[in-house]
């Protein structure tokens, strides 16, 4: 009774003790209006003061080490022939090792009125000193690193002063629409304060390749080096994103910047702010999109194909199996491999989904209790389409797994040649490509392969074959 009492206890303390953060929130459901006057000049100075007055200028600072041995001019010194005429007095010492300072510029957003501020990961990632001013005042605070995330390139740092700070005001990044007019609010190149204005270019840009989550608001508004992790505020001045990156051969802008959405934003920063880290539930599947062939086999157009399935994870222990499409999540839509990915991350380990999946062009519902993600999240892979003819077909041995540089714990049977300019090759097969499963039937024998094309021979057929390590799909017929 004691230790349950104990427990209990516990668990009200953690309650209460716990860190939060409220967030000014703007009013929802806004009106979009244009100008009605031909004697009006079109100024949104009023409206976007105050988020203006919520930015940040950030300047981190990280001390290296520098061993100045590897410089030509070290080296040169170091020679013997150089010492032979020179002497010695001009090589051999620490005259040229000194320490080194990096500095970085970036922006932030005032979140809360006791001081906490968020920005990018990249901004003050492994700084040692991170300093902080307000707009055009040039009073320099101490920041304090509270928590941040490399996956989602997000940081909450937090500053003491008795100034009364201006919290920004939180929008909607569910409701945004393509053409919607924003500013972009930052520091660029360490001007000081700079708002730049375009509209929102595309919503849901998830293969940019930055960060493993991805969800970005794109918009041609400029941003450029020094506006990381400054707002991205809608026309009335409410958060809607932080600017995060750019896409640009020459470094200048190009038109293509992208934010973070304050959808994910405010998730992020709540977890951080309450543990100092981002914990998030973790399913255990390598995940590829549906194409134009495997719709052949699938009667819905969009969801989340599952490749592959680790041991000893929630989704080998509550009965997913490969070829699941997994449409839906609590009842919420699952349109694709990023989606999904995404939507796992926003729920916390040990919480309990419920899966909406097509399995054999049947809906049933799995439920699952999540665990704790590992280093290898769900994997996104492409899908490929592909036919059955040209291929040679080995099995796994020493030799073969040598040749092929084969991982130890692969199954299957090799694909050890791809007859040029045959279907096979053009559809992407490629020789060291392992066969581990054709439909419902694991593949570890040649008569494994040969039971799978008699039971499916009139039917398109789903092959996944491992390549380095990776699951991809195939469909044949």
């Amino acid at each position: 009774m004691k230790k349950k009492l104990l427990i209990i206890s516990t668990l009200i303390a953690t309650q209460l003790f716990a860190k939060t953060i409220d967030f000014e929130l703007m009013e929802q459901n806004p009106a979009r209006v244009a100008p009605n006057s031909s004697n009006e000049i079109l100024s949104f100075n009023n409206s976007i003061k105050s988020s203006v007055n919520s930015i940040v200028n950030i300047s981190a600072k990280k001390h290296v080490d520098s061993n100045v041995d590897t410089l030509p001019l070290q080296q040169m010194f170091n020679d013997p022939l150089f010492k032979k005429f020179f002497g010695e007095q001009f090589g051999g010492g620490n005259q040229f090792k000194q320490n080194r300072v990096q500095r970085s510029l970036g922006s932030g957003v005032i979140i809360s009125k006791d001081g906490y501020i968020v920005t990018n990961n990249h901004v003050v990632e492994n700084a040692d000193e991170i300093t902080v001013t307000i707009g055009d005042d040039t009073t320099e605070f101490n920041g304090k690193l509270i928590g941040r995330d490399a996956d989602s390139d997000m940081a909450v740092i937090k500053i003491e002063t008795t100034k009364n700070l201006i919290p920004i005001k939180m929008g909607d990044s569910n409701t945004l629409q393509v053409g919607d007019l924003i500013f972009a609010i930052g520091n660029p190149f360490g001007i000081g304060s700079t708002v730049t204005q375009g509209i929102i270019s595309a919503l849901n840009k998830n293969k940019v390749g930055i960060n493993r989550y991805e969800n970005y608001i794109q918009t041609d508004a400029s941003i450029n080096p020094g506006n990381s992790g400054g707002a991205l505020v809608d026309s009335r001045g409410a958060l809607i994103g932080i600017n995060t990156a750019i896409i640009s051969k020459s470094g200048g802008n190009n038109g293509i910047g992208f934010a973070i959405p304050v959808a994910m934003v405010k998730d992020v920063v709540t977890k951080l702010v309450a543990d100092g880290k981002v914990t998030r539930g973790y399913l255990g599947v390598v995940i590829g999109d549906i194409d134009n062939e495997l719709l052949k086999v699938y009667k819905r157009k969009e969801g989340a194909l599952v490749l592959d399935i680790s041991a000893d994870t929630p989704a080998f222990k509550y009965g997913l199996k490969r070829g699941d499409l997994i449409y839906a999540i609590n009842g919420k839509a699952i349109k694709d491999r990023n989606t999904l990915q995404n939507t796992i991350a926003s729920f916390k380990p040990d919480e309990k989904i419920i899966l909406q999946v097509e399995r054999d062009n049947k809906d049933i519902e799995i439920s699952i209790i999540l665990s704790d993600r590992s280093t290898s999240l769900e994997v996104p892979v492409d899908s490929s389409i592909s036919v059955l003819g040209g291929l040679k077909l080995s099995a796994i041995d020493s030799e073969t797994q040598k040749q092929f540089r084969l991982q130890n714990d692969v199954n299957g049977i090799l694909i050890s040649d791809v007859e040029p300019k045959s279907k096979a090759e053009k559809s992407g097969f490629q020789a060291g490509d392992v066969i581990v499963q054709i439909e419902d039937i694991e593949i570890k024998t040649f008569s494994n392969i040969e039971t799978a094309l008699k039971k499916f021979s009139n039917k398109y057929k789903r092959i996944y074959v491992n390549r380095y390590g990776q699951t991809i799909l195939f469909v044949i017929q």
